[in-house]
């Protein structure tokens, strides 16, 4: 099990063995004599069994110590002496795998298949193979995700998304791998920063060509752990400096907060604005974060009103934001909303109604209104389908893909990288090449308005 597990269960077991041996020395707490009698004979069962689980623990750490592959295993976050040595005892030569997807399946730790009319359904795990060895991983896995928020590694931030969409026990889910498994050569996504970051790892490493819509995170393309990874958005540190000078501009007299759910983007995108408005001279009356996913904001909107808050920076998605503005309109707060792109979306209205009225917002010039984008944007639309968002960018990256492909003959990621850091792609959302970093050059940001359930550009 995970050495977080170990702990947690260690210093509850302290707490029976501190206590019980004062319970049994004290006369006169009206233990009848049979109970005092069979909790006596308790205790000295588990003192012998301490003594037990002492030893056998030595002994795996003895074995540990001599052995290298078992030190490799204990780095890894969610094993422990237990769950290494029996991989090492079960495994043997792990050579025989080519990666680590076939050791999950001898474990039974990938999704069982159904298919029918040629589609295929992943189910729950097939639980075959070695079924204490499996128990072990899956609690180690759960310690991990237990404590993830402990942590701001680009691990425990991937695990803390994933956990808040879908769940604990879904968090083994692990859809960058499956491409991986299932030789894809182009990813255009994802669409999270929280997602991207830690997915961009898998696809470095297997060779997997990564385009991102919309992950804005500066640390997506900073620190890309290989140069098959892109983006054909703009970043936090260009959309905070255009969010932080506006503030100051505009609300340079007003009490501003700033307040974020902690997720990859959001933080940046926050903390960016921030700095921007800091150097400005705009200084906030309250930095707070909040958890995603939750219905009941009413205690952050308290805070804000307890402060007199005229102008509030969210950083953040839709759903979240959506709630806030409405608990404020509830506790009779006309405080102005203004956030990032992440808002640029129909649902956002849908959520708040006219509660969302005069919410200000960055993104970069709408592509909508691009000439190149005119007869995409019409089919769209006869199809029912208003392209907002980051919709036409996901068009882009496909486009800058099948140029780069079309360029060198080819769907070989490593060619086609090569291609992207070398040409210059004519696009719905405008003419771009890629850096050294493989970030765009695209216009930079502008503010957007919401009024009647629509957004427009107002600079």
């Amino acid at each position: 099990m995970g050495a977080e597990v170990d702990d947690s269960l260690r210093s509850r077991s302290l707490n029976v063995r501190k206590f019980l041996p004062e319970i049994l020395e004290d006369a006169e707490n009206q233990l009848s004599v049979i109970f005092r009698e069979q909790l006596s004979a308790l205790y000295e069962e588990v003192v012998h069994l301490d003594s037990r689980i002492e030893s056998l623990e030595q002994s795996l750490k003895t074995f540990c110590a001599q052995n290298e592959d078992c030190k490799r295993l204990l780095t890894i976050p969610g094993i422990g002496l237990m769950t290494a040595t029996a991989l090492i005892e079960a495994v043997g030569d792990i050579s025989v795998f080519k990666n680590g997807r076939e050791l999950a399946a001898l474990l039974g730790l990938v999704p069982r298949q159904h298919s029918t009319g040629g589609k295929p359904t992943l189910l729950g795990i097939s639980k075959r193979g070695d079924s204490y060895l499996r128990t072990l991983l899956i609690h180690g896995g759960r310690a991990v995700v237990r404590c993830a928020h402990k942590h701001q590694d680009k691990r425990s931030q991937w695990v803390g998304v994933v956990e808040g969409r879908r769940g604990k026990n879904i968090t083994a889910v692990a859809v960058a791998n499956k491409l991986a498994g299932d030789k894809v050569v182009f990813v255009a996504g994802h669409f999270c920063s929280g997602s991207s970051i830690p997915a961009s790892a898998v696809y470095a490493e297997e060779g997997i060509l990564q385009i991102s819509p919309a992950s804005t995170n500066p640390k997506f393309t900073d620190e890309r752990p290989g140069n098959n990874i892109f983006r054909v958005c703009g970043r936090d540190d260009q959309q905070g400096s255009v969010a932080g000078a506006y503030l100051k501009k505009n609300f340079g007299d007003k009490r501003v907060a700033v307040v974020h759910d902690k997720q990859a983007y959001s933080k940046g995108l926050a903390d960016e604005t921030k700095k921007a408005m800091n150097a400005a001279g705009l200084k906030e009356v309250m930095y707070e974060t909040v958890t995603p996913g939750e219905k009941d904001y009413n205690a952050l909107v308290s805070k804000l009103k307890q402060a007199k808050t005229d102008v509030l920076y969210y950083g953040g998605y839709h759903p979240e934001a959506g709630l806030i503005v409405r608990q404020m309109r509830g506790q009779g707060m006309d405080t102005i909303l203004v956030s990032g792109d992440a808002l640029v979306t129909a649902d956002y209205w849908k959520i708040t109604g006219p509660a969302g009225e005069g919410t200000l917002m960055t993104f970069s010039p709408d592509p909508r209104k691009n000439p190149a984008a005119a007869e995409l944007v019409k089919r769209f639309r006869e199809k029912g389908v208003e392209p907002e968002g980051y919709v036409l960018y996901t068009y882009a990256a496909f486009q800058a893909w099948k140029q780069a492909v079309e360029a060198v003959e080819s769907t070989d990621p490593e060619k086609v990288s090569k291609a992207l850091h070398e040409g210059k792609f004519k696009t719905v959302i405008g003419d771009f090449s890629f850096d050294k970093k493989g970030d765009p050059s695209l216009p930079p940001y502008a503010f957007f308005k919401w009024s009647k359930g629509e957004y427009e550009q107002i600079n």
